[in-house]
């Protein structure tokens, strides 16, 4: 089988996506209370404005996150089936 190195490196990219720790904590928060837009989300973790900004940008080019405008705010929320998907991967590596 010929591995395709581009499909390789954007699934190692997507999981060091969700490892790191402000990212964690952005989707535990999202799992809690399903819909947040950004101002509600920097509050609750008490992280800057343009930090969770960034973190919520990678997130959503992942496909962790899903976006949607509301007139001016955009409403974050968890891409659950991408995740489910990265989980089953990672289930599946450990068992072998």
């Amino acid at each position: 089988m010929k591995l395709d190195v581009q499909k390789v490196e954007f699934a190692a990219k997507k999981i060091r996506t969700i490892t790191h720790p402000a990212r964690v904590q952005i989707i535990k928060l999202l799992e809690e209370n399903e819909k947040l837009n950004v101002t509600q989300i920097y509050e609750k973790l008490n992280i800057l404005q343009a930090e969770t900004s960034h973190h919520l940008a990678l997130l959503r080019e992942y496909g962790i996150l899903k976006k949607v405008r509301q007139g001016k705010m955009s409403i974050y929320s968890l891409n659950t089936e991408t995740l489910e998907n990265i989980i089953k991967i990672s289930e599946d590596l450990s068992k072998r």
